[in-house]
């Protein structure tokens, strides 16, 4: 029998025997802007398949790992749903067609998988007699267990328009016991657990014009995908996949960590199901540089995620378990994608981070989810509204998924459409909050501007100083002046750079630039005018200010020094999330689950100085997007890059694509020193820094400071930390007789309670109100309290400021009589507060200091009823 990695390691020896070459798996991140995710096998080969790119190699074969989510809620409950699986393929790009790919699938599934030729099933598009005639003449197909399936389960179209063609499928028929009769074929109703597809031959050959009609394409393509799952279960006699070597022992690893047990219960099965099945999916995404957020793939993660924790709780699991999971996973699959092994601490880190911070919200937002459906059913009804939903999730952090989940469980319904309505009214009102940069109506006049005249030429690369005609003058606001001109050595604002300023001068005008917009390759110079009036179609003088160019050039050169220093230190996952240089500081945004420690800062700086310390050259050179990937310049994710990029190379240490202003050598750069490291978002850091002139002026703050402390401290720099230790020391010493010396007041404070109480019906109490005490004081006068006596209720009261607490201790022996909770909580209410606790002993507030006498009598009042 074959295993999992067996299967996939014959599948690809297979195809490479057939001259196909073997690429690895790219990435769950595709390159792809139209997609989220890598969704199939045939993703990454999509550009040759479209006639986009011309394809390296003719023939080609792939194990690619995908991602699912449109059938989340089905995952765990069927026996073949997945959020993570694997597709095996073999791809032709104009080579070989549908008899090879036929009598290929045939060899593999018969001969190497071994698989029993009865139980095997092939269906065909309804037209296509080739296909037919190839499985039957060439592979000996019985024409009886072949059927013809029409547009919904064979045929595959590229979208409305352009390339499609039929498909045949290979399926395996488990037999009765799974649905329909002895005569029952693929494709009777009710037979869908019974023939699973377990291979997909696409035949692409058409395409599909405006009008409806086909075409034949030029060259005809191949492409395949096979279940490595599904495979599975099936050379391993399995009717489940989750039963398989490839997810068994996770499974049972699940089982584990939740105290659980396959196989003993439904529900039970299902919640590991989910586990196991979101465990992979979890670990493969973070591995390929997904962070759980709040929207695109990053919510994917943290949604699946979430469902695979709540799903542990389910279990009866309250204790962190999901990041152990990443072991067992990395353990199965490391074979296959030793990337997993070099960066499992990594994943594991931002799986417990993640974790931690959701279950800290989860039991809460269970019991609220829990409550509402309550209330629903009180009044009547069989749904909750959008406005609870999106209460729930804005509110509480609690996923929308989660709820709907829940709610299907319990029998309620959940509108998806009211709560993305809330979303979006949200949205809305977070847009009219923003302020309005752009004037109204620019972005038509720039439209305009562009059909006339084109894009402005930039020159700022090569030179501070340049001539420009005048296109164009408009008002802004303030007085200011929007100038655009035909060249410029102005830098407009954009890949975090600011924009450059200077002075504009000739023809007896004069004007300071003040701000460089872009749109759409226009430069829009914002310009204060200090003489004169400018005239369009005139000639004028546009000079940047060198020192402030310099000192941004210093800065953004920085700010790659810093990123490939942030990855050497915290590892190959750390990817610029956004920056912004100018003349005088940098930032830098990056994604990292955890504060930077200390020594972590320090490692930081200290690469960037040693690497500034060695003056190397810094080169610019525009080349090919291939070229550059060959070169391995990073790519910031998510930006658009056209044929020709421009390519920042700090030789041997970074290599970037990066289209704003450099240094010619990092020595230049001088001093670089953090001033600041901090969280912004989910999963987000910030470093912020300054380098050169900056740099030395912050070193001159910190010494001044660190005079200024040694003249308080009177110290010298010889013996300043043994100053500060010792007088800390000395703190701490006089802090703890500070608190001895309360004890004892305490202690003494407490023997005259019993010379404030009162006898009701036979019972010691204690009623009285005090001036500024803690509610630890009072729980420790209230703890001595009933030390010293028997039968006795202590309700106590302190006023501090705008608020009240109150406290009260119940005796052992007279608790079953009255609860100190009922008492605090009575007591609160009266002076607008709340509150409970324990019968023996409870805690509340109360905002309204004027009626704390009143509480406490009608404290008085109860005891006297309930004595």
């Amino acid at each position: 029998m074959l295993t999992g990695n067996q299967i996939r390691k014959e599948f690809i020896e297979f195809f490479k025997a057939k001259n196909h070459k073997h690429f690895e798996s790219a990435s769950l991140i595709p390159d792809d802007a139209t997609l989220l995710l890598t969704v199939a096998g045939m993703v990454p080969f999509k550009p040759y398949f479209l006639g986009q790119k011309e394809a390296p190699y003719p023939r080609v074969t792939t194990y690619q790992k995908c991602i699912r989510t449109n059938d989340l809620e089905n995952v765990g409950r069927t026996a073949r749903h997945h959020t993570f699986f694997e597709m095996l393929g073999n791809f032709s790009f104009g080579d070989y067609f549908k008899e090879e790919a036929i009598v290929w699938s045939w060899e593999f599934v018969t001969e190497v998988l071994k698989l029993d030729k009865d139980k095997l099933w092939v269906s065909v598009f309804t037209t296509d007699d080739e296909a037919e005639k190839i499985w039957i003449e060439k592979c000996n197909f019985p024409k009886e267990r072949l059927v013809r399936l029409g547009e919904d389960e064979n045929w595959w179209a590229a979208g409305p328009t352009g390339s499609c063609g039929p498909c045949s499928e290979i399926h395996v028929d488990l037999g009765p016991a799974y649905g329909g009769d002895e005569n029952s074929k693929l494709g009777d109703e009710g037979t869908d657990n019974r023939f699973i597809e377990i291979w997909n031959l696409v035949f692409t050959e058409w395409n599909r014009m405006e009008d409806g009609s086909l075409q034949p394409l030029p060259k005809k393509n191949i492409d395949t995908g096979a279940g490595l799952e599904r495979i599975a279960a099936m050379v391993q006699g399995k009717s489940n996949n989750f039963e398989t070597d490839l997810l068994f022992p996770l499974v049972e690893e699940a089982a584990r960590l939740t105290n659980s047990q396959y196989g003993r219960d439904n529900e039970e099965n299902f919640s590991l199901k989910v586990i196991t099945d979101h465990s992979r999916a979890v670990t493969f995404l973070v591995n390929d540089g997904v962070i759980p957020s709040n929207e695109g793939r990053g919510y994917v993660l943290r949604r699946i995620l979430r469902r695979a924790v709540r799903h542990g709780r389910l279990l009866g699991q309250s204790e962190l378990f999901l990041y152990k999971m990443v072991d067992k996973v990395v353990e199965i699959m490391g074979e296959a994608y030793p990337d997993l092994k070099e960066n499992i601490a990594h994943i594991k880190k931002v799986v417990k981070i993640e974790e931690e911070k959701f279950s800290r919200t989860l039991d809460q937002g269970m019991q609220l989810v829990n409550q509402e459906i309550e209330n629903a059913k009180k009044d009547g009804k069989d749904s909750l509204t959008g406005e609870v939903t999106f209460k729930l999730y804005d509110t509480y952090g609690f996923p929308y998924e989660l709820t709907e989940e829940i709610c299907e469980e319990k029998g309620i319904k959940v509108s998806k459409d009211e709560f993305e309505a809330k979303m979006q009214e949200q949205k809305e009102r977070a847009k009219a909050a923003r302020e309005v940069v752009m004037e109204k109506g620019q972005d038509s006049f720039i439209e305009e501007f562009y059909d006339k005249y084109g894009v402005t030429n930039f020159t700022g690369y090569e030179t501070l100083k340049d001539t420009g005609k005048l296109l164009s003058i408009r008002d802004g606001k303030d007085g200011k002046k929007l100038m655009i001109f035909d060249t410029t050595p102005f830098y407009g604002e954009s890949g975090g750079q600011a924009a450059d300023f200077g002075v504009i001068s000739g023809n007896n005008f004069e004007g300071k630039v003040l701000d460089v917009q872009k749109q759409k390759g226009i430069f829009t110079h914002t310009v204060e005018v200090v003489k004169g009036e400018a005239v369009e179609g005139e000639e004028y003088l546009l000079e940047v200010d060198e020192a402030n160019r310099v000192a941004t050039a210093k800065n953004h050169t920085a700010t790659h020094l810093l990123h490939e220093a942030l990855r050497e230190v915290l590892g190959s996952h750390v990817q610029q999330a956004g920056s912004f240089v100018n003349g005088e500081r940098l930032r830098f945004d990056f994604n990292h689950y955890e504060a930077m420690t200390p020594e972590e800062i320090l490692k930081v700086e200290d690469i960037v100085n040693s690497k500034i310390a060695e003056a190397i050259e810094v080169s610019v050179k525009n080349m090919s997007m291939d070229e550059a990937k060959k070169a391995g310049a990073t790519a910031l994710f998510g930006d658009k890059y056209g044929d020709i990029v421009r390519v920042v190379n700090v030789e041997g240490f970074s290599i970037e694509l990066c289209g704003g202003t450099h240094i010619d050598n990092i020595g230049k750069i001088g001093l670089f020193k953090i001033e600041s490291e901090s969280g912004i978002a989910a999963g987000i850091r910030r470093i912020e820094a300054v380098t050169g002139k900056g740099a030395f002026e912050f070193v001159q703050k910190l010494e001044a400071l660190l005079v200024q402390i040694q003249k308080t401290v009177k110290a010298n720099e010889v013996n300043l930390l043994e100053r500060v230790e010792k007088m800390v020391e000395t703190l701490k010493e006089n802090e703890r007789e500070i608190e001895s010396l309360k004890d004892k007041l305490t202690y003494v404070e407490s023997s005259f309670l019993k010379e404030n109480a009162e006898v009701i019906n036979g019972t010691t109490v204690v009623l009285k109100a005090f001036k500024s005490k803690t509610a630890d004081e009072l729980r420790k006068f209230i703890d001595l309290g009933k030390e010293k006596m028997t039968n006795a209720v202590i309700v106590l009261a302190s006023s501090m400021d705008d608020k009240v607490i109150f406290a009260a201790g119940v005796t052992k022996d007279t608790i079953s009589k009255v609860k100190a909770g009922n008492l605090v909580k009575e007591a609160a209410q009266i002076t607008g507060g709340n509150g409970g606790g324990r019968p023996d002993f409870a805690q509340a507030g109360g905002k309204d200091t004027t009626k704390v006498t009143e509480a406490l009598e009608a404290v008085r009042e109860t005891l006297r009823k309930s004595l």
